[in-house]
């Protein structure tokens, strides 16, 4: 059974950083590619940043330059460094793995930036 454990989110000012984290059970981790979404309130579900097996990284614009996805293979765990936090990051930020077909979702970690 594939599962997906966020954590690492919590609430931070404007300007400030957090390291949330993905542990990953139950999948190949080190041939998978791993994305991290958010979703704030109202708004669609969105993708802020991918890493595939080999290392490439992308990301949606509004974070590049202040986000970075990177992956521990031997832990099987992916992060995302989010630094020069902005209001605008606030969201549940949730794990994510494609498998073939379908995919694996964590439960989310909150993040809220503010004053």
């Amino acid at each position: 059974q594939v599962q997906l454990v966020e954590s690492g989110g919590g609430l931070v000012q404007p300007g400030g950083s957090l390291r949330l984290s993905c542990a990953a059970s139950g999948i190949i981790f080190s041939i998978n590619a791993m994305y991290w979404y958010r979703q704030a309130p109202g708004k669609q579900r969105e993708l802020v940043a991918s890493i595939a097996s080999g290392g490439r990284t992308n990301y949606v614009d509004s974070v590049k330059g202040r986000f970075t996805i990177s992956r521990d293979n031997a832990k099987n765990t992916v992060y995302l460094q989010m630094n020069s936090l902005k209001l605008e990051d606030t969201a549940v930020y949730y794990c994510n793995a494609p498998l073939g077909r379908t995919a694996a979702w964590g439960q989310g970690t909150q993040v809220t930036v503010s004053s």
